[in-house]
């Protein structure tokens, strides 16, 4: 699903405890699909003419440049000991989080994130990344959200669009190199209009309905699992609002997986609502899967 030959994982560092977790994430990713890891640093600082070496009578190894290239050594050290056979490789890169990792995606097989960053604020910077990462990149995006576990199913959500099938092939490849199951989720609701106009039933047949979804959901996870035989696959079946679904269903899953739906003009650059509730209350990591022309399948 993801395949790029030789593309390594690549994973953010800017010297938080969240992103050291998400530098173990993503050494264990890179381990199971046999890949490199790299991992980045972006350094803003010379945008704002900062001076970047060390003060007057400051020890030679001081200075903003130089606490950069500790943070990604310290990063690789750390990547060595979860997965000592991944090649790992580091390197500070000038510019503002957001190009950086997207520039980072073209050439990548998986972007891991963390969710929160250093300080007050920067929890909510950090957390922005995340979100306009997620929304634009041109790989899959793992953020790590919640407890990382061993244990549990990977979870996804199917609503039966484009997307949603790229998000069911990641979740398979997922479960297959977890050596786990797979918990296909189908959130359903009575239709409502949408607007003036729409002629809609007065009386529905609930069980019809929800039997008509059950069939759309067995339909999109078929071809799949005829893919990924070995992986076991249970339907979730649930009336009510999909974020609200996966958020819970996220408590027990060791990854949850969503599609990036955006909408209307900007839909190339903003979350759908589904995968931005779940960003930001999910129990488990996250991977964030967006359409991309000319994917290798």
């Amino acid at each position: 699903m993801t395949n790029r030959t030789g593309a390594p994982v690549v994973v953010g560092v800017d010297g938080s405890a969240s992103a050291l977790d998400a530098v173990r994430f993503a050494a264990r990713e890179a381990a199971a699909r046999h890949r490199p890891l790299r991992v980045v640093h972006a350094f803003i600082w010379p945008l704002f003419g900062t001076p970047l070496g060390p003060v007057p009578f400051a020890p030679p190894d001081a200075g903003l440049r130089h606490q950069a290239e500790r943070t990604v050594a310290e990063a690789v050290a750390e990547a060595g000991k979860i997965a000592p056979e991944v090649a790992v490789t580091g390197e500070v890169i000038d510019g503002a989080p957001t190009p950086v990792l997207l520039a980072e995606s073209r050439d990548a097989a998986l972007l891991v994130l963390g969710s929160r960053g250093l300080g007050g604020f920067a929890e909510l910077v950090i957390g922005s990344v995340a979100v306009q990462v997620s929304a634009r990149a041109d790989c899959p995006v793992l953020v790590m959200k919640g407890e990382a576990r061993a244990d549990g199913p990977v979870l996804v959500g199917v609503d039966g669009s484009a997307l949603s099938n790229e998000a069911l092939g990641f979740a398979f490849e997922e479960a297959a190199l977890r050596h786990t199951g797979l918990v296909a989720v189908h959130a359903w609701l009575v239709p409502t209009p949408l607007g003036p106009g729409d002629m809609l039933p007065l009386v529905y047949d609930v069980d019809a309905l929800e039997a008509d979804e059950g069939r759309a959901l067995a339909e999109a996870v078929a071809g799949w699992s005829e893919r990924y035989p070995d992986v076991p696959v249970r339907h979730r079946m649930a009336h009510g609002a999909a974020a609200r679904v996966l958020v819970q269903e996220s408590a027990a899953a060791q990854l949850t997986v969503v599609g990036a739906h955006g909408r209307g003009a900007l839909a190339g650059a903003l979350l759908g609502s589904v995968s931005h509730a779940v960003l930001h209350h999910s129990h488990s990591p996250l991977a964030i899967v967006r359409h991309r022309e000319g994917r290798d399948n």
